[in-house]
This record gives structure tokens, sequence and C-alpha cells, in this order.
């Protein structure tokens, strides 16, 4: 009889739970195995599902590394609720503000309403130390953590702090933020070294030996065989012209402020990288046209670079 009624009661809670669907989270992780490490196991992703007109698509991302704004919810333990990785899974997140980098295990879909990146529970958004604030810009990394610390979460503690982000990289990942474009904008002339106006300053001195050979010519005025190597002077100039002919097209992944993370982008998306001053870009290429560009950059898009994008390079 007991078991019985203990059948009752969890049947009647998992109603309830059912039946208050009117908070703005899906849950779509399963709950009755939350001990031990079956808990973490299967992993769901489910179905695709709109939020204010976007459609958004559940995708399992290894690398999945963003960028955007946490918001609070009454969650339990130290978890979140996110729109398209995989229940349950494991990121760090990184406050913006003070640099502050916590673990969290995220069980269920969110947020269902506005453009927040994440959303935190209570106790996640106490030791991530957002205080009073409605909103905090945060980093998403997406991590594969150790037992011991999976088994901290599933039993709704917390995971030892992590170390601080630095000052620089804080800097670098606030311009990425999606509020203020003009960062971005303003960040890319450092990647746009490559741009082909350092090739037209070239093509000026090109008038240069068409002077030389007026030289030459009234030099040789005494001899008719001279004007012969002015008309070979002309072609100098055509290695100026051959220059634009070996730009192409790349799909440029990003720029890391490390060689390490710009080798993990590289890697996971058959890039190269390249030192841009005090960066470390990535890109794939080159591509013969802008439809093969196109679906190199769909691919690297595909993988969780959703900032990547076609740039022509000499």
């Amino acid at each position: 009889m007991k078991s019985a009624a203990s059948w009752i009661a969890v049947s009647a809670a998992v109603v309830l739970t059912a039946c208050g669907g009117a908070n703005a989270r899906i849950s779509a992780a399963p709950v009755a195995s939350s001990a031990g490490p079956a808990g973490d196991y299967p992993m769901v992703l489910g179905d695709p599902f709109v939020v204010d007109g976007v459609t958004y698509t559940p995708v399992d991302v290894m690398n999945y590394d963003s960028v955007g704004y946490a918001s609070v919810a009454g969650d339990e333990g130290v978890s979140g609720a996110h729109r398209t990785l995989p229940l349950p899974s494991y990121v760090e997140v990184t406050s913006l503000e003070s640099g502050r980098t916590i673990l969290v295990r995220l069980t269920q879909r969110g947020p269902m309403q506005g453009k927040d990146l994440v959303s935190l529970s209570a106790a996640a958004w106490a030791q991530l130390g957002a205080g009073a604030d409605s909103r905090v810009a945060v980093r998403v990394r997406r991590v594969n953590p150790p037992e011991v610390e999976r088994a901290l979460l599933r039993g709704g503690m917390q995971a030892p702090a992590r170390m601080d982000t630095p000052a620089g990289l804080l800097a670098v990942l606030k311009r990425k933020l999606p509020g203020p474009v003009a960062p971005l904008t303003a960040a890319m002339p450092a990647a746009a070294i490559d741009a082909p106006v350092a090739p037209i300053p070239k093509a000026t001195p090109t008038a240069k030996p068409v002077t030389k050979p007026a030289t030459t010519a009234t030099a040789a005025t005494p001899k008719p065989p001279a004007p012969a190597p002015a008309a070979t002077a002309p072609p100098k100039p055509e290695p100026a012209t051959a220059a634009p002919a070996a730009k192409g097209l790349y799909v440029q992944i990003g720029a890391y402020s490390t060689r390490q993370r710009a080798e993990a982008a590289a890697s996971a998306t058959g890039g190269t990288v390249a030192s841009v001053g005090k960066l470390f870009r990535v890109r794939s290429g080159p591509h013969n046209d802008r439809g093969q560009a196109d679906r190199a950059l769909a691919k690297v898009r595909a993988a969780g670079y959703a900032d990547a994008k076609v740039v022509s390079a000499p």
C-alpha cells in the first residue's frame, strides 16, 4: 500500500508540474533520473520552436561559445535555460562586468521571451555576483566538467568558482555583444588590414617607370635603336595589375586574443590561423566564387560560429 501511495503521489506531482506551464520555460530534460551520472544522459535536443517570431532549432554544438545577456528566473539549484543547446548541458557563464566565471547546468529551454541568451536560477545569479541587476552581459561557453563537479550541480550545490577573466579579454568580448553595432564595425578594421587599399598606392608608382623610358629616349636620340627599350618598359607595370587577380574570397571565422582559442576554432572549421597585431585571425579559403564561399560560410555557422562572414583578401 505504501508503494502504491508513493506512486500516486509522484504521478500527482508530475501532473501538477505539467499544469504549471504558464512560466516562460519549456523543460526538455528528464527530471526523474537526476541522481548519479545517469542523470546527464540521454541528452535531449527537441523540436524547433518560435520565440517572438524567431525560430530556434536545438543543435548539439560541442564548441559553443557566445556572448549576450542573462536574466534571472526562479529555478532551483545552480541551473539555467538555453534555447538551442542539448539538455542537460554544462556551460561556463562569465559576467562581462566583473569577470567572474561559474559552472551552470542547463536543464530547460528558454528564455521564452525577449532576446536574452540565457536565464539563470537564483542560486546561479547569486554565485555570478549579479546582485540586483535585472540583466547582465555574459559569455556562455559549453564545457565538459569532471564528474565530481557534475555531481555537485546535480545535487543543487555550487561547483568551485573558475579563474576570473582578464580585463583585456572582457573588453574584446564586450565589443561582440549584440546590442551596440558600432563597436563591431569598429573592430573590423583591425582584421581588415588585408583590404585591397594597400595595393592601390603601389599602382601609382608605376607611373615612374613611364618617365624613365622618356629619359632613356632622350639619351638614345643619337641612335635609332634606342626606342626599342622604351617599348619593353611598359610591360613592367603589368605585375602591379596582376596583383588584384590573386585576390580571393575567404570565410572569416573570427579573431581571438589567444592562439590556443584560434587554433581550436581553426581545427573545428578547417581554417588557418594568422597573427594580426595582438589578435589571431582564423579564416578558411580562398574560394573560387561567391557561391562556393557562401556554402563554406553556411557550414562554419552551422558549427556554431554565428559571427563568421565572407571577406575578400589579396
